[in-house]
């Protein structure tokens, strides 16, 4: 039985040890790879965050809030990684994280623009090839004291979870539509929109800027159908999403990505 129980206690602790090596796994300090730096913009109440690169405007009421960042060059894209969520985490709890060394989840919703007058260690934080996350204030507070202003932290990809569907704003004229998608879960980004009106076969969108999509089909009096093509590949068809009666400035949900 004393054989047993050694055994026994000998496995458990391997399992144990193979779970904590896994879990630092998720935040190496490898540069190359997740280590990053991060400050904020937006002021306490995050109202300057609003707007941005990715085209998604008011950020509560498209489901975002104030767990957004913008990126730098090298992670923003050109936009396509708008939606993207991350995992950031402070990686020096001796000087300036908050205490527990939380981690906070947050959506990339701006860009963080390089500013090539001032060097990469002292004010260009988002110049290229730097790797940076311009949080909001209220978000960037839970994982270090704001005074300090920069600090380095690691962060790794993580699924966005979204309450309810994806969200297609529909804008432009009768000659031209302009959709804003947004609330995308899965892996967040997107490689490719489709639109269907009725009886026009699948149309390929054209990314503009951001998350907004565009294509001068006309499609005032039909029902539309969305198709959203993710990074990974993925994909989610929401069939007759807007009536036909649908006008622009609304916004329709579709399904969602699980």
């Amino acid at each position: 039985m004393d054989r047993f129980m050694a055994l026994s206690a000998l496995l458990v602790t391997l399992v144990r040890l193979r779970y904590y090596q896994g879990s630092q796994s998720q935040y190496s300090s490898e540069p190359s790879r997740n280590h990053a730096h991060a400050t904020f913009y937006g002021g306490s109440d995050a109202t300057g965050t609003m707007g941005g690169a990715c085209g998604y405007g008011d950020l509560y009421s498209q489901g975002y809030g104030t767990n957004s960042t913008a990126l730098s060059t090298v992670l923003f894209e050109n936009g396509t990684a708008c939606g993207r969520c991350y995992e950031i985490k402070c990686s020096n709890a001796n000087q300036w994280c908050n205490p527990g060394n939380l981690s906070v989840l947050v959506t990339a919703t701006n860009f963080c623009p390089p500013n090539d007058s001032l060097p990469n260690d002292n004010g260009g934080w988002c110049n290229v090839p730097r790797k940076h996350f311009d949080m909001s204030q209220p978000v960037f507070s839970k994982i270090a004291y704001w005074r300090v202003g920069i600090v380095p932290v690691l962060y790794r990809r993580v699924p966005c979870y979204k309450q309810g569907g994806i969200n297609f704003t529909i804008n432009g004229n009768p000659w031209f539509n302009f959709v804003l998608v947004s609330n995308v879960g899965g892996v967040g980004d997107i490689s490719a929109v489709s639109v269907e009106g009725y009886g026009t076969g699948w149309i390929s969108m054209k990314r503009t800027w951001g998350q907004n999509w565009e294509c001068d089909t006309v499609l005032v009096g039909q029902s539309l159908s969305f198709q959203v093509t993710t990074g990974d590949g993925k994909q989610v068809t929401s069939h007759d999403v807007a009536p036909s009666d649908w006008q622009f400035g609304q916004t329709f949900s579709g399904n969602q990505f699980s």
